[in-house]
């Protein structure tokens, strides 16, 4: 075991603070990466501040890391120091179930690893990017092929850009469909750019009208205050496919009503409530569906991260000290952030 410096909390009441923590020796499998850069995601606060009700301590979160290869393991083929990679929010999973068969490991019957807070269904914990190196499986490492002044704002694309462009994917989202973002967040702004990259006609909702102007920056070819009722009826059962990245409890039904016959409405925000029960009639007579997704598999992160790199998409960041890392989770749960932080680590000392 070595001993590495990191950001952690050792307590739901206590801020985040220098500790040190221990990473395994490579294995004969394994990629070691010296971390650049690591974005800051909604679900690190939450796992730091225990609010899910599951976390180890001490917490060691990061999800959205971007590094540059030092070792690697003697069986390891695909990678070698040098090498710019990434990781995402899985380090492991069952590897013989259906779902990891088919390369949907993010949904592994008997539980995926996180890279931080280890194993979903129990287990030693696991412990994230807010650190300066990390430990993990080849199958777990995805390769970055963004140029080197991009790598920072690639960060929060191991995150917040598959969450979006997964279920984006899998409704095939292209030319000739209209598409709407529920929310311009970190996640929806992400969400606005591939649908966009992607070919569709995209359409930005949102409760506060002075987004117009950054929505269409991005992408959105049309945006809708969701709060005016004329603005919505004008798209009344016209969309194919909408996607929700909203985190907060709200009314669906208004959504639903915007979906055409057999259109779908895909919840990928994490309320801390459950939304009000949609009314059934919105999805009878239509045959509207009401979905939700979850992150991507290895394989699904990869093509998202080379999509991104072919087509330019990188998120758009503030870029952080790692000392700053408490301030900036106050700022995000005020929404204060254009859309993602991301904590250069070349400052953890």
């Amino acid at each position: 075991m070595t001993q590495t410096r990191a950001y952690g909390a050792t307590s739901a009441s206590e801020p985040l603070a220098p500790l040190n923590i221990e990473r395994r020796e490579p294995g004969p499998r394994d990629v070691k990466i010296d971390i650049l850069y690591c974005g800051v995601c909604h679900s690190d606060l939450h796992t730091a501040r225990n609010e899910w009700q599951n976390t180890l301590y001490p917490s060691v979160p990061g999800h959205e890391i971007v590094g540059t290869v030092t070792a690697v393991g003697a069986q390891v083929t695909q990678f070698k120091p040098g090498d710019t990679v990434g990781v995402g929010c899985m380090v492991d999973s069952c590897q013989h179930c259906a779902s990891c068969a088919e390369g949907e490991e993010q949904y592994c019957e008997n539980g995926f690893t996180g890279t931080y807070n280890g194993p979903m269904f129990g287990g030693e914990n696991t412990w994230g990017g807010y650190s300066e190196n990390i430990v993990v499986d080849e199958k777990f490492v995805l390769r970055v092929n963004h140029n080197a002044e991009q790598l920072a704002a690639v960060a929060p694309l191991l995150c917040a850009g598959i969450t979006t462009y997964s279920p984006l994917r899998h409704w095939n989202v292209g030319p000739g469909k209209k598409v709407g973002i529920v929310g311009l967040g970190g996640l929806g702004h992400m969400g606005v750019k591939l649908a966009h990259a992607m070919g569709a006609h995209v359409v930005l909702f949102t409760t506060s009208p002075g987004k117009q102007e950054d929505a269409k920056r991005l992408g959105a070819d049309e945006v809708v205050v969701s709060k005016d009722q004329a603005q919505m009826a004008q798209h009344t059962a016209s969309f194919d496919f909408i996607l929700s990245t909203v985190a907060a409890s709200h009314n669906l039904d208004p959504f639903l009503a915007l979906l055409k016959r057999d259109g779908t409405l895909c919840l990928v925000g994490a309320p801390e409530h459950p939304h009000p029960s949609p009314t059934v009639f919105n999805l009878i007579l239509k045959r509207r569906q009401i979905a939700g997704s979850l992150i991507g598999g290895i394989r699904e992160t990869q093509e998202m991260l080379d999509f991104c790199a072919k087509h330019g998409i990188v998120s758009d960041i503030e870029m952080i000290p790692i000392k700053d890392i408490n301030q900036a989770y106050e700022r995000m749960l005020k929404g204060d952030v254009k859309y993602r932080f991301v904590i250069d680590m070349a400052t953890l000392d």
